[in-house]
């Protein structure tokens, strides 16, 4: 099973919300379980730099199941991943991508977001999962 075009909508719509009320441009992306692309919002005025940033926070945290932050936490030198971010056509290793899960914890995509710091993209991109987990 995957995310559904729905679901995804519903997680980009709920972490635009978020971005507004945070005062923040963002770029929101969801994939699916296979890593595609199934929804994308670019606010107005977010940058340019952080639309690709957001849609490979999204891969990044489906290619791993796991949060963006944490493979960061674990690439760093020295770490068991150091130099991680140079695989699979270039990763993002920093807080902002989380992997979106089922009812039963099944991984059926994920969500990036960039545009602010990178805690603010980590807090939207939150919001844009518990969309999801509400459901």
């Amino acid at each position: 099973m995957s995310i559904n075009l729905q679901q995804a909508q519903a997680a980009v719509q709920a972490a635009h919300q978020k971005a507004l009320d945070m005062g923040v441009k963002m770029n929101i992306a969801v994939v699916d379980a296979g890593a595609n692309l199934v929804a994308f919002a670019r606010m107005d005025d977010a940058w340019l730099g952080s639309l690709d940033i957001s849609i490979r926070k999204a891969k990044t945290a489906r290619f791993f199941d796991m949060p963006t932050g944490d493979l960061g936490k674990a690439s760093q030198p020295g770490g068991p991943l150091y130099n991680i971010e140079h695989s699979n056509g270039g990763l993002i290793t920093f807080p902002g991508g989380l992997p979106i899960a089922d009812g039963s914890g099944k991984i059926i995509g994920a969500i990036g977001v960039s545009g602010s710091t990178v805690e603010d993209d980590h807090a939207v991109a939150e919001a844009g999962l518990q969309a999801i987990a509400g459901k």
